[in-house]
């Protein structure tokens, strides 16, 4: 019996690894598919390097100078003259650091526990949520000069709310929260805890509806409570989203200056003067703008050291092992 030979099958064009018709290539250059999206983005980028990189390298620039417009015959090249009358010779640079750092501790962690709070209450079902949800969010929605008005009114001697605490024989007529020194800090915290509250609630509320409510079903099958739901299911959940709005948060509150300007100008003898508001009044203020940059330029260097170093600790993004 004769075998007969078996014809070997073609390969199909265009196939990877086998012979057959090449893929069309994309044109090269800015006009290519492959140079697309970089001319796309190209706007963007241009701005943002108008509108972050040059201002960044001019106070850089100017941190090396002394430039102060009331004393034009001392300006010139200062190198490090600026840095080290900074560190080595300003007693104010480190009152306002410490004060900016006890300022942050306070209004981040209290916002967190509060917005937290609220977060978990709104994100109950019960009848009105929607308006409990729009009157928790609506101080997000103000600017800081005019939450200082309002604070500014509720505080006033005569007809805020002390005049109505005196009425009832709480405290004196005639005091002021704001220029007492022992109860200026803690009224500023209020004021700023009454706008940056919904900051958190709103970013926790946004992650808690992406919880799969099978998890809190399996748990209370189990015997889970409430408590142990929360600590096992619902914060882990938020890990990611807590880091992050925390860190966002810290980084506002540190360059804080609109309502710390207009609610307590720094005062009373500058208890309440951040590291901020001292570089915009040295700047604006005292015209010494070689010396506002130098500040500047540490600040920003504190900054970005503690926000490497926060999210490091924190592991942010990571798994929990």
């Amino acid at each position: 019996m004769a075998l007969t030979a078996v014809p070997k099958k073609r390969p199909l064009p265009g196939r990877p690894g086998k012979p057959g018709k090449p893929e069309k290539q994309g044109k090269p250059g800015l006009t290519g598919k492959r140079g697309l999206p970089y001319l796309l983005i190209a706007p963007a980028g241009l701005l943002m390097l108008g509108f972050i990189a040059y201002p960044m390298l001019s106070v850089l620039y100017y941190s090396l100078q002394h430039y102060n417009v009331t004393k034009p015959w001392r300006n010139g090249f200062a190198g490090l003259d600026n840095f080290r009358e900074i560190f080595f010779e300003d007693p104010l640079f480190w009152q306002t650091l410490a004060f900016s750092a006890k300022w942050v501790v306070a209004e981040v962690g209290l916002q967190l526990v509060f917005g937290l709070a609220l977060a978990l209450i709104v994100n109950q079902t019960f009848v009105g949520r929607g308006i409990a949800r729009a009157l928790v969010f609506s101080p997000w929605a103000v600017s800081g000069v005019l939450t200082t008005t309002i604070w500014i009114l509720l505080y006033n001697p005569s007809t805020g709310l002390s005049r109505y605490l005196a009425d009832a024989g709480i405290g004196e007529y005639g005091t002021s929260v704001l220029s007492d020194t022992g109860t200026v800090f803690w009224a500023a915290v209020l004021a700023e805890l009454w706008r940056g509250v919904p900051f958190f609630a709103i970013l926790i509320l946004a992650d808690l509806q992406s919880i799969s409510k099978d998890l809190y079903e399996a748990a209370s099958v189990d015997g889970a409570g409430r408590f142990r739901q929360f600590w096992h299911i619902t914060l882990p959940h938020l890990k990611d989203a807590i880091i992050l709005s925390t860190l966002l948060r810290a980084v506002w509150e540190f360059n804080n200056v609109d309502l710390l300007y207009t609610l307590t100008g720094g005062g009373p003898a500058g208890v309440t003067t951040t590291l901020p508001l001292y570089v915009a009044n040295t700047g604006i203020e005292g015209h010494d703008f070689g010396y506002a940059s130098a500040l500047t330029t540490v600040a920003f260097v504190i900054l970005l050291f503690c926000s490497i170093l926060y999210l490091r600790l924190s592991k942010f993004g990571g798994d929990d092992k």
